[in-house]
């Protein structure tokens, strides 16, 4: 399959321009600056990310251009254009004020291709604090903004580019017609990865991975390990079997609406309620880290117990033969495995590995989702058939509720929040989008937009505080509770979500009135820097 190689110098952004090359239906890797596949035949083109540190540092990522120029079309992107530039003799200095944010391209070349399409004045994302002060030999100037007279540039007679602007963000305004125009026009990119592709491909390469084997999958009720799951039932059937573990710290009523859900998409799910052993586990503890760790310690236990269960019964059944234990399938997504190494190509930090529990048991690892990005995910959910409140569920944190209970946990805490939480979920999903002729708003797939789907992430926090209050002739001293809710692209920058005032005061009177233990509601205004999407 045709592959764009995207080399990571360690910018922010590398996902995004990975993800901006999917959307234009065609597949790409991201990998370390140094580990270039210099033998593999599928590669049309490649693109040189960003970096945070400056082309002239000593701790720079440098690497040799000579493999790649001439055989593929290259794009450089801010320091990658920089690099380039500085390799093959020009001059890149400290601009004299950092340039960040908008600017309009003031004048760029009609007739490159890298520019076809483009209006004139397009706005571009800036955001370095170096610019390229003298081309190399052979290289000419095809862009310009007010302020930084090589935007753009190409060397001449090759097909070898560099922006220092981001066509990947939302800022650029163009971005995606200017990667259309390299990934498609100038690789020759036949546009072949699809959802229906993927699920096509996918589906046979598990039955052939796979064979006669049973598999087990630890189902959390997030979208990746739900589209894991149905897709690997539609590769092997009732040979995989899955796991929902019950740790207390679900929303309220979730542990059998998932249970129900996935019995409606025809998988063999095993649920446990674990609940008790958490709770006398986490009694007591108030220090985030160590919350998080019990409950990643408790669910590994618990997981391990039923999987040896299945393994015996397995074991027994089948003996010897064909038909046994021998695989654990993850919903590991492509930003988990580019997250588990840093750009030295060294394992900085493991994601869904349960615990070792795959040599533990002597399991061999199946991850059938782990090229897609999160949104490619969803695609292939409904591909798929998967009804779409699975597919468009928030990201919800692994502990569950027990980060967002400040504090010590126990189970009338948990039942406050299971109650606030579940008054605020549903204002969102009950208020529709309304066009100015009182229709209600559809996205592209015909559902209905709600304030949910508008909003990536949202959840109640139960607050470490009492405060007093009246209701009726009664002085009441009850919790408080925030609202929190998000809009992001990508997760590593958010906003709060606009609510409407009449969408907070009908969710406030509810909670005051239907939840017994709180008193008073705020909303959290903070975005990320400075705070976090979570509280814990």
């Amino acid at each position: 399959m045709q592959k764009i190689i995207i080399l990571d110098f360690g910018s922010q952004t590398t996902q995004l321009i990975g993800r901006r090359v999917r959307e234009l239906d065609t597949f790409c890797e991201i990998l370390p600056y140094n580990k270039f596949p210099a033998d593999d035949p599928d590669i049309i083109g490649v693109i040189l990310s960003g970096s945070p540190f400056s082309v002239y540092d000593k701790a720079a990522f440098h690497i040799d251009l000579e493999p790649i120029r001439g055989r593929f079309p290259i794009l450089g992107i801010c320091y990658g254009a920089q690099f380039i530039s500085y390799t093959y003799g020009g001059r890149v200095e400290p601009a004299e004020t950092r340039e960040y944010g908008r600017a309009s391209l003031q004048w760029f070349d009609t007739q490159n291709p890298l520019f076809k399409g483009f209006e004139p004045n397009s706005q571009v994302w800036m955001s370095h604090g170096d610019t390229i002060t003298a081309l190399p030999q052979g290289f000419q100037k095809i862009a310009s903004t007010e302020k930084v007279q090589y935007a753009a540039y190409q060397a001449q007679g090759e097909p070898l580019w560099g922006v220092q602007f981001h066509p990947e963000v939302f800022h650029t305004t163009q971005g995606l017609q200017l990667l259309r125009n390299f990934v498609v026009d100038i690789c020759g990119s036949r546009q072949q990865w699809s959802p229906a592709s993927f699920v096509d491909t996918t589906v046979a390469q598990l039955q052939d991975q796979l064979g006669d084997d049973r598999v087990i999958l630890g189902l959390s009720g997030g979208v990746d390990s739900s589209v894991a799951a149905v897709l690997l039932n539609r590769a092997i059937g009732n040979r995989l079997t899955c796991i929902f573990v019950d740790h207390g710290m679900l929303r309220k009523n979730e542990y059998q609406n998932v249970l129900r859900d996935y019995e409606g998409l025809g998988l063999n799910v095993i649920g446990v309620d674990a609940s008790q052993k958490f709770f006398t586990e986490l009694a007591g503890v108030t220090e985030p880290e160590r919350k998080r760790k019990i409950i990643g310690a408790g669910f590994i236990d618990v997981f391990e117990q039923e999987a040896r269960k299945l393994s015996n019964e397995f074991r027994l059944h089948y003996g010897d033969a064909t038909g046994q234990l021998r695989w654990l399938a993850q919903g590991t997504i492509y930003p988990d495995r580019i997250e588990s190494l840093n750009i030295t190509g060294k394992v900085i930090k493991s994601h869904h590995n349960v615990g070792g529990l795959p040599e533990k048991m002597n399991l061999k690892l199946c991850e059938p989702l782990k090229w897609l990005f999160k949104d490619e995910v969803r695609r292939v959910g409904r591909q798929l058939g998967m009804p779409e409140h699975l597919i468009t569920r928030h990201p919800f944190p692994g502990p569950g509720l027990a980060v967002r209970i400040l504090g010590d946990i126990t189970p009338e805490k948990v039942r406050v929040l299971q109650d606030a939480d579940n008054i605020f979920i549903e204002g969102l999903r009950n208020w529709k989008l309304r066009g100015d002729n009182g229709e209600v708003l559809r996205d592209q797939h015909g559902n209905e937009r709600t304030l949910y789907t508008e909003v990536w992430q949202a959840g109640v926090i139960l607050l470490p505080v009492r405060s007093v209050g009246v209701m009726g002739d009664e002085r009441t001293y009850d919790y408080a509770v925030a609202l929190r809710a998000v809009r992001t692209i990508d997760f590593m920058t958010a906003d709060a979500a606009e609510i409407p005032y009449a969408v907070l005061n009908k969710v406030m009177n509810r909670i005051i009135n239907e939840v017994k233990g709180v008193n008073r509601v705020f909303y959290d205004l903070t975005s990320k820097p400075p705070g976090t999407i979570e509280f814990e």
